[in-house]
């Protein structure tokens, strides 16, 4: 029972009182109520699928119809009206620097369970459809055992901004009530509590400070967010402000040992494209990983911008990375390095091939789920624009392949299961598929001479 109040207590202080916000920006409108479509089936709460790898990429069934269950829900980080601590934080914002604050808010948040807030999500999705059953597929042909240094669940996701969604980015096929963030914010952290990520990289987050933030810190993860110069958020006449990248890792697994902020240049000049990098140490081993997370310059036309800021962001990371430099007092080598991101980019463009050929020694995750081990899965978007349809590979998760082993994969919704009308809709909350893998140190990994 006082779990369920801890759950609640959380949901309905991110509803309670007047929206603030640090700069001179307006909330997004709320949606009417959409219609019920039919009724909701979901797969089990935080049960993954398993299955070894085939000769094609997966190709899962629809889900099952299961129980759901759980107290009244109140609506998280609404738009028509703001929180408690929300109105803090924005007090606060001209006083403090925002990592104080995310410390801040990360300590004095009541603990929540998260199977109470999944089975809290679940009940205010009833009306809409099962979001897609995905099965975790294991490369190696069968799940792995770790007993003392178990996986490290990767999660990346470009998750929409709201308001893009709804202001600029015209999804003709998706219904306008399907992309209320009354009901969408519920989808987006549904997918994210099924998986339970140790890491969650994220891209087009505009409801950073009002939602994710206090939300994951009650879950034990810790949150950075850097926003983009000129967010093509603030050009939407009623926003939440500007979108940007957000990493964030559980607190009980890592320990922060340092973190850059990047702003990536082209050509020497600098770009609207920011990335995070941040260096972490696990508690249990004493290992470093360094995580970094990006979205590159968005539409076609744009390769050689694209192409430059991943030069950049590589000779930043090659630095970052080194543990000769200034970020670890470690022995000389190389920190284990993994790199998540929207980049906008198919496999056939320039950047891609920088970084599949970068001296760092990455690899692409997913590419573990074709048969030559080569091929990128057909599609990471799929979405109708007035433009026409597209159909495109655009996000990854890079890992050095010397010092990290890919365990598990989840799969590519089919194309049944994304639907005639593509992406987002009312099961799935973005344009962009989820991510997840499952990763391991090598226990002998290779160190550069």
């Amino acid at each position: 029972m006082k779990t369920a109040r801890r759950c609640s207590t959380l949901l309905n202080q991110l509803n309670t009182s007047s929206r603030g916000a640090p700069t001179a920006w307006k909330p997004l409108p709320v949606a009417e109520e959409a219609p019920a479509p039919e009724g909701r089936r979901l797969c089990h709460s935080g049960v993954v699928g398993a299955k070894g790898v085939k000769g094609t990429s997966p190709q899962p069934k629809c889900s099952s119809s299961t129980h759901r269950g759980g107290p009244p829900v109140c609506a998280m980080g609404g738009t028509s009206s703001t929180s408690r601590l929300f109105g803090t934080l924005a007090q606060s914002l001209n006083s403090a620097p925002l990592g104080q604050i995310d410390l801040d808010l990360e300590q004095n948040l009541t603990e929540t369970d998260p199977d109470q807030l999944l089975r809290e999500c679940e009940e205010a999705l009833q009306r809409r459809p099962a979001r897609p059953h995905r099965d975790l597929v294991f490369p190696n042909g069968a799940a792995p055992c770790h007993k003392h240094d178990p996986s490290i669940r990767i999660m990346q996701w470009n998750i929409l901004a709201q308001a893009l969604g709804e202001g600029k980015d015209e999804f003709i096929r998706c219904p306008v009530d399907a992309l209320n963030w009354e009901e969408r914010k519920y989808l987006i952290l549904e997918e994210i509590l099924t998986y339970r990520p140790d890491i969650l990289c994220l891209q087009e987050v505009d409801h950073y400070y009002d939602t994710f933030q206090p939300i994951m810190a009650s879950l034990g993860y810790h949150g950075t967010f850097l926003a983009k110069p000129w967010s093509p958020c603030l050009d939407v006449e009623r926003n939440n402000g500007p979108d940007g990248c957000a990493l964030f890792f559980r607190r009980s697994r890592f320990s922060l040992q340092a973190t850059a902020h990047l702003r990536l240049s082209a050509m020497m000049l600098p770009t609207n494209q920011v990335a995070i990098v941040q260096t972490l140490s696990c508690q249990a081993t004493g290992q470093q990983l360094c995580v970094a997370v990006t979205h590159l310059k968005a539409r076609s036309g744009w390769e050689r911008l694209r192409s430059a800021q991943g030069a950049d962001f590589l000779q930043k990371l090659q630095s970052i990375t080194s543990q000769d430099g200034s970020h670890c007092k470690a022995s000389p080598g190389s920190i284990p390095l993994i790199v998540c991101g929207d980049f906008n980019a198919e496999p056939t463009e320039d950047v891609y091939r920088r970084f599949s050929s970068s001296p760092l020694g990455l690899n692409s995750a997913y590419k573990l789920l074709s048969s030559d081990r080569q091929t990128e899965p057909a599609y990471t978007t799929w979405k109708i624009r007035p433009s026409g349809e597209t159909c495109s590979t655009l996000d990854y998760i890079w890992y050095t392949s010397d010092t990290l082993s890919v365990e598990g994969l989840l799969d590519i919704p089919t194309e049944e299961q994304v639907g005639p009308d593509r992406l987002p809709s009312y099961h799935y909350p973005s344009d962009h598929i989820s991510l997840l893998c499952d990763i391991s140190f090598r226990e002998e990994p290779h160190r550069l001479m």
